[in-house]
């Protein structure tokens, strides 16, 4: 009779525990600590027993037949080779590449979602390799909300930061009347977070919230962007018109008499600038509810009087992710923040804005009391980078520039791309072009499970465990579980842990002391575990050791900030806790932006038309 045994495992969509029968993992269940654990983990067992596994190191054949032009890539087939031939044609291509063409010339194109591990991270096992080879051009931000971590830094601070500090969705239950909600609050996306979630949150907090009395407004296309337990307020507005429906708010406020005057004095730069465009003074054109109507779809009554209902409420303005993602996404952003301060509500409890609620499960529930341990990258010396969605822009255009932060940059020319832990075709945004840019590199190499797109795509394909085919602890970057994760079946056919992948590679590459140490797989989880435990004794948290821990059940840790409010030290002090911008203030017209003389960023919030809407119109 065959065995079963159920033990813990963990990734973005929470805690489950895995039941296995004669070696395969046949279900896997939610933990009984989550109130309402994801279904996306009834999908591994699939994923790692389905016929799209890699079982071997393959080698796309034109590549392997030194004729790599003759069938492009993504249509080409493949030849199965031994790991040593395999490493072998890695090790020389990657001398090949840094010798002819510099260590700038090998993109390291991985993003973060690869696991909620610690230390089996795809991404930092990757780097930490490439490092001790020379280094490599990399990406910054990311898909999700680049504009914002660009952009915000500008107007009112790090935006990374302040997504730590967003208002607790507890607090908008006790204090708020009116959400308003740019995007929507989509449940769907509350199932994840970054690097793990422990406790699935949202659901039971915006309820709480609907139960207290809070009344929401959904302005999205999709009325499913809300779940109808807040019986949110569905009002669509056309794709892109964010900007516009907030501008007309504004006029609204400043032509009635609403705006928080003190507030903009006190805590903002250059409203009167912003006030300028807002009344048609610079451009000929007030941005009345009429005129936003004609953008938006709205009738312009409707927008007198929710900007009437939000200056008697104490408002909280919300901006999806979603939102900056389109063109000239930054601008709703800002006007967003724009329109908060003209409310004078921001650092109050349960009022302000802000930007992001919904993106993940733990924006506004939850965040880490202290920094877990990781396994460290080591120094990159190469500074070469492109922003996260310009991959194709990079491998069709090598050596051209682009502007980022106002300042202009050149592509590195990535001879050799190496993915491992992401699949590009999944998140990025024209896959047309995408498609025909990997054609351009001279080597494409991706550490994956499965046969995704991008593996498809590849000249080399190395077959790797999943998280449930190896020890590891989970902790996600915003939340408050530690997670034990075992290894719960061996890997299928040839597959193989990254961390003795890039062993065997450093090796060849004579840089093994470097890489590993002296530590193997379960020597690393020791050390960065007594890291864990280190920082937890800071904070006043004794955690068990290794292997207590492992053997145990999740250990969740107290919230750092049960009653957190954005920004209320600001507004509390705005001298003793200056905004890190230029005036220390919430910057309604940014000299420095204007300063880049951009045509489509001025030096405060502003409407552009979308791209495809413009040249319709043309």
């Amino acid at each position: 009779m065959a065995t079963t045994t159920s033990k813990l495992t963990a990734n973005h969509w929470g805690v489950g525990t895995a039941t296995v029968e004669a070696g395969r993992i046949v279900s896997v269940s939610g933990h009984h600590g989550d109130p309402e654990p994801s279904p996306i983990n009834d999908n591994i067992p699939g994923s790692l027993n389905g016929r799209a596994r890699i079982q071997r190191p393959a080698v796309r054949q034109s590549w392997l037949e030194g004729t790599p032009g003759a069938v492009p890539r993504g249509r080409d087939g493949f030849v199965e080779v031994s790991w040593n031939r395999a490493l072998d044609l890695i090790a020389d291509e990657l001398n090949r590449v840094r010798t002819a063409h510099g260590n700038e010339s090998i993109y390291a194109g991985s993003y973060g979602w690869s696991s909620a591990g610690r230390f089996h991270h795809a991404q930092s096992q990757l780097k930490r390799f490439l490092n001790t080879i020379g280094g490599f051009s990399y990406s910054e931000g990311n898909y999700s909300y680049n504009a914002a971590l660009v952009m915000m830094p500008y107007i009112v601070g790090p935006f990374r930061e302040h997504v730590a500090q967003a208002t607790r969705w507890s607090v908008i239950a006790k204090h708020t009347d009116l959400v308003v909600m740019f995007g929507g609050m989509a449940m769907r996306n509350t199932q994840v977070s970054d690097g793990g979630i422990g406790t699935h949150r949202m659901r039971g907090n915006l309820s709480a919230c609907a139960e207290a009395g809070v009344q929401f407004v959904n302005i999205s296309p999709l009325r499913t962007d809300t779940d109808g337990f807040l019986n949110a307020e569905w009002r669509p507005a056309n794709p892109g018109s964010d900007t516009a429906l907030m501008l007309g708010l504004a006029h609204v406020l400043l032509s009635e008499g609403l705006q928080d005057d003190a507030f903009l004095a006190h805590y903002c730069v250059g409203f009167d600038r912003f006030a300028e465009y807002l009344t048609g003074k610079t451009d000929g054109v007030p941005k009345t509810p009429d005129w936003a109507a004609a953008h938006t779809g709205w009738q312009a009554e409707d927008i007198v009087s929710l900007a009437r209902r939000m200056a008697a409420s104490r408002c909280m303005i919300t901006v999806a992710a979603g939102v900056q993602r389109t063109d000239y996404g930054e601008q709703a952003l800002w006007m967003g923040v724009t329109l908060a301060a003209m409310l004078g509500q921001i650092g109050l409890p349960g009022g302000g804005y802000t930007v992001g609620y919904g993106v993940n499960g733990n924006i506004g529930n939850m965040e880490r009391l202290f920094r877990w341990g990781t396994l460290p990258q080591g120094k990159n010396p190469v500074s070469g980078f492109i922003p996260v969605a310009m991959i194709s822009e990079m491998l069709m255009n090598p050596g051209g520039s682009f502007t980022y932060r106002g300042r202009t940059h050149q592509f590195p020319d990535a001879r050799l791309v190496w993915w491992a832990g992401g699949n590009p075709f999944h998140h990025h945004q024209n896959l047309t072009r995408l498609h025909e840019a990997i054609q351009k590199p001279d080597t494409v190499i991706v550490n994956d499970i499965n046969w995704t797109a991008m593996a498809r795509h590849a000249d080399i394909v190395l077959p790797v465990a999943a998280a449930q085919e190896r020890d590891d602890f989970g902790a996600g970057k915003s939340d408050n579980a530690l997670v034990p994760m075992h290894k719960l079946v061996d890997p299928p056919g040839e597959a193989r842990v990254e961390y003795e992948i890039f062993s065997d590679l450093s090796a060849r590459m004579g840089t093994d002391t470097q890489f590993t140490e002296g530590r193997n797989a379960d020597a690393w989880l020791r050390h960065i575990w007594t890291q864990t435990q280190a920082a937890g004794a800071k904070s006043g948290i004794d955690l068990p050791d290794w292997d207590a821990f492992h053997q145990g059940d999740v250990i969740k840790l107290p919230d750092p900030s049960p009653d957190q409010v954005f920004l209320s030290e600001f507004r509390a002090d705005p001298e003793a806790n200056p905004l890190p911008t230029p005036s220390g203030r919430i910057e309604i017209f940014s000299k420095t932006l204007a300063g880049f003389d951009l045509p489509d960023c001025k030096g405060h919030a502003s409407y552009f038309p979308p791209r495809d809407l413009a040249a319709g119109e043309g």
